[in-house]
C-alpha cells in the first residue's frame, strides 16, 4: 500500500464525498414533475430521493476509483 492508513482513509472519504455529489442528481424527480406537490413544500423538492441506494452506489463507485488511485500511486511511485 503506497499510503499510510490515515492518508488512505482521508483520500477515500474525499473521493466518497466528491462521488456523492455527482450521484445525488441521478434519477431525481421533483414534486412538480410528478404532479404531486405537498402543500407548504417547494415544488422542486424530490419525491423519493432514495438516499440509501445512492449511498451504496457512491460507496461502490468510490471503491473502484480509490483502487485506481492506489494502483496509479503504486505504479508511479
Amino acid at each position: 500500500m503506497p499510503f499510510s492508513t490515515p492518508m488512505a482513509l482521508a483520500i477515500y472519504f474525499t473521493i466518497w464525498f466528491t462521488v456523492l455529489f455527482a450521484v445525488l442528481p441521478f434519477g431525481v424527480q421533483s414534486q412538480h414533475e410528478a404532479g404531486d406537490i405537498v402543500t407548504g413544500t417547494d415544488p422542486g423538492a424530490p419525491v423519493a430521493p432514495r438516499l440509501l441506494v445512492k449511498a451504496l452506489w457512491t460507496t461502490f463507485i468510490s471503491a473502484v476509483v480509490f483502487a485506481g488511485v492506489v494502483a496509479l500511486a503504486h505504479y508511479v511511485g
